[in-house]
């Protein structure tokens, strides 16, 4: 089944898409074998790589072509417990590769969107979801100032390893929680994660790319708010 992406399309979409293809492999992701992601196998060369092809230094690290730790786990949480996401409109924010909106299309989800604010990113969860056979409209947006409406469950895979961008994540998440959506995150230990203010659901012990974390394998929480 084809990918949607909303209006206007990044600019420089097929570009992106043949770069995907050509520096990543389609390859399941370590504790969830349902998902199938195009990954890359060095990050630190793949950054180096990215920039070369935009011309240009700074951009964001190449999150979309590896499966993080907090991904991984609330994938797992919803393919386990469908029940979270069937029949609801999900929204997959910060969705890197898109592995949480892929998981929770495969688990019955009425619809699932996902938004980003790296191009490569969108074109990414565009590659993964078709080759998951499910449906994620991808979107290349910064919506954290909002409050996700309308989706009824908000997912995140790993948002507060920063310390800037956590003040920013927990009041979008605390907002969407507010008008009445479920909201779900995945955290490896990371220090920002303000964990008084979450219920923990299911720990994992997640395998992870060596160049990217501090240890083989990290023990990784799914997190409700409130």
């Amino acid at each position: 089944m084809p990918t949607e992406l909303r209006t206007p399309q990044p600019p420089g979409l097929e570009a992106d898409l043949a770069f995907i293809r050509s520096e990543t492999g389609l390859a399941p992701v370590p504790s969830v074998p349902e998902i199938g992601l195009h990954m890359a196998e060095d990050a630190i060369t793949l950054w180096e790589t990215t920039e070369r092809a935009r011309g240009k230094a700074g951009l964001p690290p190449p999150f979309w072509a590896f499966a993080w730790a907090g991904g991984v786990a609330v994938s797992r949480y919803v393919l386990d417990h469908p029940e979270l996401v069937a029949g609801r409109t999900v929204l997959d924010v910060a969705a890197g590769s898109g592995v949480v909106g892929i998981a929770a299309a495969l688990s019955g989800a009425r619809s699932v969107s996902a938004a980003e604010i790296d191009a490569y990113a969108v074109a990414a969860i565009g590659l993964n979801a078709e080759a998951n056979g499910v449906r994620v409209t991808a979107a290349l947006v910064d919506l954290i100032d909002g409050d996700g409406a309308p989706a009824d469950v908000v997912l995140a895979g790993d948002v507060f390893y920063e310390r800037e961008m956590a003040a920013r994540f927990l009041p979008f998440l605390e907002r969407a929680a507010a008008r009445g959506a479920t909201v779900v995150v995945g955290d490896p230990g990371r220090a920002y994660l303000p964990r008084e203010r979450f219920t923990a659901l299911a720990a994992y012990q997640v395998p992870v790319v060596a160049d990217l974390e501090d240890t083989a394998v990290k023990t990784t929480t799914v997190w409700r708010l409130g």
